[in-house]
């Protein structure tokens, strides 16, 4: 797998280098045709958004709102294209391919990262593939268990662990889904406290999350949005965020690194992509408008409903997160020996 992938990054790094040349010649023409916004001329046509989730979700809410930003900025229209499938793959891979002239953008999660170590067949490099635009916001994980396990810190949760393990009854704990980063999370957490478990996944959080109101599974690794409304009241036991700080909706609620694994770090993000070799103006232009889209407090209080903390970190944060989280995640995944299809 990590031979594939080294050859597929070099082919990438190839192609994004091959289309330098043909936007410079196509240059000239292009500058006819932009429009002035606030934050920079771009060109003038209609923008899409790919998002590699189906409309309703968080991610889908969060583009439309960025895209709403966006066509304010740029006085034109920024049009959010719904493209689920493979996990996210479809869209990763139609914006790696796309024509680099500001028209397509992609709106991803760290998923773009973790696929390419979980499936045989990726068609794009999460580091080589895309001009990194701007860290829009970034997320935590919780890990909630049942109030009937009568668990309240996360030592006591790994304790009963080894004990029902040992017993040969291990901990039901479930997740969003296989490969998702509830599901990493709970693999990761595994691995550095050296405990086991058996892993419950559902076809996204809210059933996973229902199921275990229900008290059919033990615990769960979510989203905080999936689940800071029942630990508000009490129905869920909040035992620890995966995230080095504290979580603002939840700032009772110590991380994983504080009281148990010392560096331990999952902090699920939201990047803004274009295809490789797109205009170091485009970039910085659209950069400006998530920056200003983060500072505006109607925008950050929507987010922060949303469980996002906007964060607007330009193209090399987002380029640095990229290339650590692949590096981890493809450590994690080869370790753990998961593979989908």
């Amino acid at each position: 797998m990590d031979t594939v992938y080294r050859q597929r990054r070099r082919l990438l790094q190839g192609a994004a280098l091959a289309a330098l040349p043909a936007w410079a010649a196509a240059a000239p023409a292009t500058a006819a045709t932009t429009t002035t916004g606030a934050v920079g001329k771009y060109p003038s046509n209609t923008v899409r958004v790919l998002v590699p989730t189906a409309a309703g979700g968080s991610l889908d809410t969060l583009a439309r709102l960025l895209a709403e930003r966006l066509d304010k900025d740029f006085g034109q229209s920024f049009v959010v294209e719904n493209k689920p499938g493979a996990n996210g793959n479809l869209a990763f891979e139609t914006a790696t391919r796309a024509t680099p002239d500001g028209l397509t953008l992609l709106l991803a999660s760290d998923a773009i990262t973790i696929n390419p170590f979980l499936y045989s067949q990726v068609h794009y490099d999460p580091v080589a593939g895309y001009a990194p635009v701007s860290l829009v916001c970034t997320a935590a994980q919780v890990l909630v268990v049942h109030p009937s396990l009568q668990v309240r810190t996360l030592a006591e949760f790994t304790d009963l662990a080894r004990r029902r393990a040992a017993e040969g009854r291990p901990l039901n704990i479930a997740s969003p889904g296989a490969g998702s980063a509830g599901h990493l999370s709970a693999v990761l957490y595994q691995q550095r406290a050296k405990v086991s478990w058996t892993h419950v996944p559902y076809k996204g959080g809210g059933p996973a999350v229902a199921d275990l109101l229900g008290g059919h599974v033990d615990g769960l690794f979510v989203t905080l949005a999936s689940a800071v409304p029942q630990i508000q009241a009490k129905a869920l036991v909040a035992l620890a965020v995966t995230t080095p700080t504290r979580s603002v909706a939840l700032p009772d609620v110590p991380t994983v690194a504080e009281a148990a694994l010392p560096g331990f770090d999952v902090t699920n993000w939201e990047g803004l992509f274009a295809p490789p070799a797109t205009p170091v103006a485009i970039v910085d232009a659209l950069q400006r408008s998530v920056a200003t889209a983060a500072s505006d407090p109607a925008v950050r209080e929507r987010l922060l409903g949303l469980g996002f903390e906007p964060v607007a970190g330009g193209p090399e944060v987002l380029a640095k997160l990229v290339r650590e989280n692949t590096d981890k995640w493809r450590t994690v995944i080869k370790q753990a020996d998961i593979h989908l299809e």
